[in-house]
């Protein structure tokens, strides 16, 4: 590295950032491949739960209710709240040492996860989904440490007319890290059980987090915008707020992440679990022939978006915010035929291609957000997108999906006349201890559930194209860096 560090400093003095960028071009590639392999390792450690969750439930007798709290709000509460400061923080700190430590936090607690089980303490009996969720806890917090410094170091790497790519490419980490949580997670808990695999992946994490700090510099703060750029001392958070207060592009891009983020990470979440009730694969059969590919067809699509409104800006400059609402609306039918279908291969082809067209919107929001405001608030303003994003879109989507199978689930069984059968009496070991009649009852009923309430939520993913077609009205005249 200490060539490379040479070479970095030598770069830093030709006073032409705002065109270049900080360091060598082979170095920014390599720090910027790094970010990606950390959010890459965000969403593994958090998308695993739900590759797993027909395992988890039926060994801890969840219901979906319950499995939606666990993955929803359990993970986004504490890690929406712990964000903003974190963000704060990082707006002066050594953003490298910040992003280490929270990597090895959210490892270390993913790894425990694999040992959450029902422990007794003064005579009272924690049960095991107690323990895990305070596990998701710890990853909340952890990973909430990442992406704003994250994206704060991005913008002081690349410069303005580079970071619509290079925030697009970092923006991958989502669907690849829930891609590798589906090539890794599935296989491994298939063959060595759930809790292998979140014992293996949180250790991986831990010499992650040590690479890291060995080699990815701190940039100079603000290097790559234009000589112009007005860098005064650090905004206090009010100042932030005030900012993006007057920011409009800001809040209409917010609401139409939130609401997408609402229905896909509550698809995520429990996607596994419809395919092996409904369409009745294996763990490793659902990870690798469907999801594998959906994954991938969604990081594709993050990337296309991005490099699309790049390349179109001059004659379109607003197309980073109307792409994202065509792939938002067009997604509806395929995802509603893809969850509808009894046939697993018209899922596969469907689901696919509603994940290709409508993760562009993942480019868009960290463009957007980095864009109309200043260096100063650059990390506070993701923190407070991701708040907002997190804390309502991942805290309540998955929620809202288990919540309504249950209903549809206990409509189901007063219908049948199984009103007084709870419904965690169909997991697992549970499950077993019922009569015949009750077995293959709970059995349609769980899947036909689910699927209902997956319909429901592809649907609803009309609603945040409205807000991006919104904010095409107002970015021009919000933005700052071009």
């Amino acid at each position: 590295m200490g060539t490379q560090t040479g070479a970095i400093g030598a770069e830093a003095t030709s006073g032409e950032g705002h065109i270049t960028g900080y360091g060598t071009k082979a170095y920014r590639s390599y720090v910027l491949n790094a970010l990606l392999v950390v959010y890459i390792l965000n969403f593994l450690d958090r998308g695993l739960l739900g590759i797993v969750s027909e395992p988890v439930m039926n060994e801890l007798a969840i219901t979906d209710g319950q499995f939606g709290l666990l993955t929803g709000i359990g993970f986004a509460l504490f890690y929406s709240i712990v964000g903003i400061p974190l963000a704060r923080y990082a707006e002066y700190a050594n953003r490298t040492w910040i992003m280490t430590i929270c990597i090895a936090l959210w490892s270390g607690a993913t790894a425990l996860s694999g040992l959450a089980a029902p422990v007794e303490f003064g005579g009272v009996v924690i049960s095991g989904f107690v323990m895990l969720l305070i596990c998701r806890v710890l990853v909340g917090v952890g990973e909430a440490g990442c992406t704003p410094p994250a994206n704060s170091i991005i913008a002081d790497y690349y410069p303005p007319h580079r970071r619509s790519t290079a925030l697009g490419y970092y923006a991958m980490g989502v669907t690849a890290g829930t891609l590798s949580a589906n090539l890794i997670g599935g296989p491994v808990a298939d063959a060595y059980g759930w809790r292998t695999a979140f014992i293996a992946i949180g250790l991986a994490g831990i010499v992650v987090a040590v690479l890291f700090r060995l080699t990815v510099k701190e940039p100079p703060r603000g290097f790559s915008d234009p000589p112009g750029a007005v860098r005064p001392k650090r905004a206090t958070f009010g100042e932030a707020l005030k900012e993006l207060g007057s920011k409009k592009s800001f809040w209409l891009m917010a609401t139409g992440a939130t609401l997408a983020s609402f229905c896909g990470y509550g698809i995520t979440t429990f996607q596994t679990s419809f395919l092996m009730r409904t369409h009745g694969v294996t763990l490793t059969e659902a990870t690798l022939q469907f999801n594998v590919p959906s994954a991938f067809a969604a990081s594709i699509g993050v990337l296309l978006t991005g490099w699309i409104a790049e390349k179109v800006v001059k004659t379109r400059p607003n197309a980073i915010a109307w792409l994202p609402a065509v792939g938002l609306i067009a997604c509806v039918p395929f995802y509603v035929v893809g969850f509808s279908s009894d046939d697993r291969w018209v899922a596969l082809i469907c689901i696919c291609i509603g994940a290709g067209i409508k993760y562009g919107y993942l480019a868009s929001q960290y463009t957007i957000g980095q864009g109309v405001v200043g260096a100063r608030t650059r990390a506070t303003a993701t923190a407070i997108l991701l708040f907002i994003v997190n804390l309502l879109g991942y805290g309540a989507g998955p929620p809202f999906i288990g919540f309504v199978s249950d209903i549809l689930f206990n409509q189901q069984a007063a219908a049948a006349g199984f009103g007084d059968l709870a419904r965690a009496s169909c997991k697992g070991a549970l499950l077993q201890g019922l009569p015949e009649v009750a077995q293959a009852f709970c059995k349609g009923a769980e899947a036909k559930a689910l699927q209902t309430s997956l319909v429901i939520t592809s649907v609803l993913y009309a609603l945040p194209a409205i807000f991006f077609l919104m904010c095409v009205k107002t970015l021009q005249k919000d933005l700052v860096a071009r």
